[in-house]
């Protein structure tokens, strides 16, 4: 399957809406040293680098995500102060740094059987240290299960080499036990926003930036992607109709706040 081709510019439309749970998880995080050692995971096009300098100033940040173009615009107008390293998360090894605090936003979603990189994440930790992450829970949702739909229908099962859009996301209860399972003292929760998008088909607009991704690297045609979003887009209006103050967009989202004890 081809990896997905990011548009920092898209991903950013909604820059405000993407940020704000990490604020909210941030703001769990407990008390760290001065100037912390902070990784990254998916750093993207470093807004949420960005947050994390806001919270700890004299920070060591280095952000880690495998998009070259999420890097470049994270190096330039994200947050240029911090160190990027153009790496795979699941595959990176985080434990030479000693971080005082792991941070990822929205990643774990992209990474099948992730629930299994916790024990390595955690012990990568310094005592004390912290693993703090947040990822969408809304695949159950008609945004995601109308694309799923779609993209094995007749017509675009042929074009597109893609998986169902089902990914590793578990329950919160799950990554409890995970983490309880490390000797970490835990906090799991999850939380719904119910966000208002405005103009012409902004939940399709949203979705540009995320979860159509992987179809929009495949289909290469602009012919081909112009009819799939048409197609998408009419789903989408019907699924989510625009009411007298915009279109409401519900987004289930999971956090989770782990302290390495031993």
């Amino acid at each position: 399957m081809t990896a997905p081709n990011w548009d920092p510019q898209q991903y950013l439309r909604f820059a405000k809406e993407r940020t704000r749970p990490l604020r909210e998880l941030l703001a769990r995080v407990p008390e760290l040293p001065a100037a912390p050692v902070v990784l990254d995971l998916g750093c993207g096009p470093g807004n949420s680098t960005a947050v994390v300098r806001e919270h700890w100033p004299q920070a060591r940040i280095t952000g880690v995500d495998n998009s070259p173009e999420m890097l470049h615009t994270a190096r330039t107008t994200g947050e240029p102060s911090a160190d990027y390293l153009l790496a795979d998360a699941a595959e990176h090894d985080p434990a030479p740094a000693r971080p005082d605090l792991i941070v990822s936003n929205a990643l774990i979603q992209w990474l099948p059987g992730h629930i299994k990189l916790l024990p390595r994440w955690v012990r990568a930790l310094r005592l004390g240290g912290v693993l703090a992450f947040q990822a969408p829970g809304n695949f159950d949702a008609p945004s995601h299960t109308l694309l799923s739909e779609l993209i094995g229908s007749p017509r675009w099962s042929r074009k597109l080499d893609l998986a169902p859009n089902r990914s590793g996301v578990h329950e919160p209860a799950e990554y409890l036990d995970a983490l309880l399972a490390q000797g970490c003292a835990a906090d799991v929760w999850e939380t719904t926003y119910y966000t208002v998008l405005t103009g012409p088909d902004p939940v399709l607009d949203w979705t540009r930036g995320t979860a159509l991704r992987p179809v929009l690297s495949q289909l290469t045609d602009p012919a081909d992607q112009a009819a799939f979003l048409t197609e998408y887009g009419a789903l989408l209006r019907e699924a989510y109709p625009a009411g007298p103050h915009g279109t409401v967009f519900p987004f289930r989202r999971l956090f989770a706040v782990a302290v390495r004890q031993g």
